[in-house]
């Protein structure tokens, strides 16, 4: 099986000047854990719900009212491609010890997203027990 075949489709990015509350809306209203940052046509980060709450909520001196994606994002991306075989997205996603990887085609556009859930949906039990003892594991 191919990522293409398990992944959610039409992923949106924002920029890293947007607002962490309006980030924070985004995820409630579409059910989702992170959003992805770009900028220049490229993405450059992630946002996630625990990056929202141990990077901003957590810290020193955070005014939610004032905070922006780039400061709480988790900089670098990490991506798979969508004729990847799910088993080498999943066994990447293990490596990095994450729960979701953006989604490229081979122009390198961001084309989706490959969560835990979505693989959940799809990868045999055997790959799914190795993936998930090692994402949850402590970090």
């Amino acid at each position: 099986m191919k990522v293409k075949d398990a992944m959610h489709k039409g992923v949106d990015w924002v920029s890293p000047d947007t607002p962490v509350a309006e980030i924070a809306k985004l995820m409630r209203a579409h059910d989702i854990g992170c959003i992805p940052i770009g900028e220049d046509d490229q993405l450059i980060g992630m946002v996630t719900d625990r990056d929202i709450v141990c990077k901003g909520l957590a810290g020193n001196g955070f005014d939610a009212s004032r905070a922006k994606a780039r400061d709480v994002m988790t900089e670098g991306i990490h991506c798979c491609r969508e004729d990847d075989d799910l088993a080498k997205a999943v066994h990447h996603m293990e490596t990095l010890k994450v729960r979701r990887l953006p989604v490229i085609n081979k122009n390198k556009r961001m084309v989706g997203m490959i969560s835990l859930g979505d693989i959940s949906q799809f990868a045999p039990n055997d790959l799914m027990s190795g993936y998930v003892k090692s994402v949850a594991a402590h970090h």
